[in-house]
């Protein structure tokens, strides 16, 4: 899965409408999260700093919530947007997923080895264990 970095309000008109989940490593305002889902209508997710995600309106996640589109904490580590405007998800991520559930584990105890092992956000893991 990739997720596409995006490092300012200026770089929102440059997005795909076909983008499935975006991280924001700036501090959004409500009106740059309108301009993005206006942009990307198919968005499912949108990832956010965790000191980002607290200044986020009660009102703003309201609107996400009933448009069925998740906000996540978390951050992007290593990622180097010189290089490449998107950070992917492993495939390796996947495959451990997979994994764990044929072995019949519980969908909470997936997540809580997945952070261990990932050094994601559990809100991460959590949206990549119910949408895969």
């Amino acid at each position: 899965m990739k997720i596409r970095v995006v490092s300012s309000k200026e770089e929102i008109e440059t997005l795909s409408p076909n983008e499935d989940i975006v991280h924001l490593a700036f501090r959004p305002s409500n009106t740059d999260i309108l301009s993005l889902i206006t942009k990307c209508p198919q968005i499912k997710a949108l990832h956010i700093p965790t000191s980002y995600k607290r200044t986020i309106s009660s009102s703003t996640k309201m609107f996400l919530k009933m448009k069925g589109i998740e906000l996540l904490e978390g951050d992007v580590w290593g990622h180097r947007k010189d290089i490449n405007e998107y950070s992917e998800v492993s495939p390796h991520v996947y495959d451990r997923i997979k994994e764990y559930r044929q072995d019949g584990m519980q969908e909470e105890d997936i997540i809580d080895i997945m952070v261990r092992e990932t050094r994601l956000s559990q809100d991460f893991i959590s949206f990549l264990v119910r949408n895969n």
